[in-house]
């Protein structure tokens, strides 16, 4: 079950990249930047699952979707949330088809399905942040209005107040922009959101020098992991706030276009 990404995390969903991550014929249709350094990237993985392991997390690594290069971003599959998971529609057409390869893989794992979107709508997982009794959501090139006001419905059944916040074309998601990193903490970059978003949240402001500055994953109680490669200020910024940071070097994800919570799907936290 998951309610709060500001929980502690207990068990995520992973997909190592081994082979499909590397194998891009047209760099702009999958929206990766350049072609990653296989060896490097492994031990960048690896070295990530082994410090969620540490922290007592339980990591499940899928095998990537043949084709599919982007499956490695396992976030922006599916949605976990209290009453099950939420089969999403990708708005990148490229992607299309991991929904329901995440799918088969959840319900393995026995995880119901509580909703799912439908077309015309589009929902990508990184511009859904579940923080307690609130949601936040992205309005955004790859969650469209359709897709908002499904979300929407799924999440109101299930006790939230969603707050939607319309992002510039340039954002690829809110989960660039903001990040749990406590139940009632919330790191954010300035002048993105609308006034109040963040009502009733302790807050903590960071610049943003990149597109994923805001990007981190929360571990538990003020402690999260963030890219060693590019965010300093931010981890300066947070360690100053009394958060702990775990820094890991994730910079061949950056080539995808992928931030640290990209790389993970949490199935629960508590």
């Amino acid at each position: 079950m998951l309610r709060n990404e500001g929980d502690r995390l207990r068990r995520v969903v992973v997909c190592a990249p081994r082979r499909e991550y590397f194998n891009v014929a047209d760099l702009r249709a999958h929206n990766i930047v350049e072609v990653a350094d296989p060896d490097s990237t492994r031990r960048q993985h690896d070295a990530l699952k082994a410090l969620m392991t540490q922290c007592g997390c339980e990591v499940i690594d899928v095998p990537e979707l043949t084709g599919h290069p982007n499956s490695v971003f396992t976030r922006d599959v599916a949605l976990c949330a209290p009453a099950g998971y939420v089969k999403l529609r990708m708005g990148l057409p490229s992607r299309r088809g991991e929904e329901e390869w995440m799918a088969q893989a959840l319900e393995s794992l026995g995880e119901p399905c509580a909703g799912e979107i439908t077309a015309p709508g589009t929902v990508e997982g990184g511009d859904v942040i579940l923080a307690g009794e609130v949601a936040f959501v992205g309005l955004s090139a790859r969650t469209n209005r359709q897709g908002v006001r499904q979300i929407s419905h799924i999440l109101g059944r299930m006790g939230y107040e969603v707050r939607i916040a319309p992002l510039s074309p340039s954002t690829l998601h809110i989960g660039g922009m903001m990040s749990a990193v406590g139940p009632d903490r919330i790191l954010y970059i300035p002048d993105i959101f609308p006034q109040d978003y963040f009502r009733g949240f302790r807050t903590i402001e960071v610049p943003q020098l990149g597109p994923s500055s805001g990007n981190v994953i929360c571990l538990g109680k003020d402690e999260v992991i963030a890219n060693a490669a590019e965010n300093a200020e931010t981890t300066r910024i947070l360690e100053d706030a009394g958060v702990k940071v775990q820094g890991v070097d994730l910079s061949e994800f950056r080539k995808g276009a992928g931030g640290p919570s990209c790389l993970i799907l949490p199935v629960e936290r508590g």
